[in-house]
């Protein structure tokens, strides 16, 4: 028999929260896969034109710079956005005219 409390949906709670790994949240985990392709492309590069401890060593501070700065990009919230205070007025690009 069934539930006489609800309407028979199924109600899947935390949907609207933001997928969180290793301590990066919604669009920081891209721009953390970003950071480290790009240190890993970094320190292959010049290991391979300069030396590999140039390499070892760019490839760290890449690395570690840029989850770094991802870090400090997260505390302000995944929609952080510049907020100014002054009125902006857009004009429509088009008008309309009317069809006689």
């Amino acid at each position: 028999m069934e539930s006489e409390k609800g309407s028979g949906f199924n109600v899947y709670k935390g949907l609207q929260r933001p997928l969180i790994f290793k301590s990066l949240k919604g669009k920081y985990i891209y721009w953390g896969m970003a950071c480290l392709l790009v240190a890993f492309v970094t320190g292959i590069l010049l290991s391979t034109i300069i030396h590999p401890v140039a390499g070892i060593i760019g490839l760290i501070v890449i690395g570690l710079g840029g989850m770094g700065f991802i870090h400090s990009r997260q505390k302000g919230g995944l929609h952080s956005k510049t907020k100014s205070n002054g009125t902006y007025i857009v004009s429509p690009y088009f008008k309309r005219h009317s069809n006689r």
